[in-house]
């Protein structure tokens, strides 16, 4: 499905991402961790086109994507949700999918029409539904809670069909309620089946619970991959970044 090969971007004399490779098997749950300045927004961005490496591949479904722009890569599969959520303020939640869903760029307000066609509306109340939205389908993108702006952020990359679904820090800012309903809504999403999903997180907790697979970056450089078992008992990770076994079981 999705492949990242060699994988390499420097700003400066700072290798950001230092030639990491990996694999992320079709409708896997993948998390990426480490510690702050480790690279993992960076190797997002890359994935996404928002940066070009400097070398190395990165294979969708067999073809290489690097070097294409972002707005294609997201038509080719790659949907992405944000740290800080990317909305259409002004928009109601409604407008925001079906505009997303009518533009070219899948979230510019470049849009071909105000109100697209039946199909979109019918897509967009899909996604609400999925995400528990579509009792806030009237509501201005602006005025949603914190954590209905998450699940929409996630709804305007969810609503273009991805293959490949990236979440950055999906429960960031959260209290403990929301991020409950959050990682339930997304380890849903994923159990549905065919969506290959990837997240940046930093709870521990959750990455632990939900995810499949777990590579570590550290200073740009991949330090280790594997299931939460054995990531959780390696000795390099518990030093860079977990602490000690017992803080790693927390």
């Amino acid at each position: 499905m999705l492949k990242v090969e060699n994988l390499r971007k420097s700003f400066g004399g700072v290798v950001a991402t230092a030639d990491v490779s990996i694999d992320f098997p079709t409708g896997s749950l993948s998390a990426v961790i480490g510690p702050n300045g480790a690279g993992k927004t960076t190797f997002f961005n890359l994935i996404s086109g928002g940066l070009q490496p400097d070398s190395g591949r990165i294979v969708l479904d067999g073809e290489d994507i690097v070097g294409q722009p972002s707005s294609e890569i997201v038509r080719k599969g790659i949907g992405r949700a944000f740290q800080v959520a990317k909305l259409f303020k002004s928009l109601t939640v409604e407008e925001s999918l079906r505009g997303a869903l009518q533009s070219p760029l899948g979230r510019s307000l470049q849009m071909h029409g105000r109100f697209p066609t039946d199909d979109t509306r019918d897509r967009a109340h899909e996604v609400m539904q999925q995400l528990g939205l579509e009792k806030k389908a009237d509501v201005v993108s602006g005025n949603l809670s914190h954590g209905d702006q998450k699940l929409l952020d996630i709804a305007l990359a969810l609503v273009l069909n991805p293959k490949v679904l990236l979440l950055d820090e999906p429960v960031a800012g959260m209290g403990p309620e929301e991020r409950t309903q959050m990682i339930d809504t997304v380890y849903a999403l994923w159990k549905k089946g065919g969506l290959t999903v990837v997240l940046i997180e930093h709870d521990m907790e959750i990455v632990f619970r939900i995810s499949q697979h777990i590579h570590v970056l550290s200073y740009g450089k991949l330090l280790a991959q594997g299931n939460p078992e054995q990531i959780r008992n390696n000795p390099a990770v518990i030093e860079a970044y977990l602490g000690t076994p017992k803080e790693a079981r927390a």
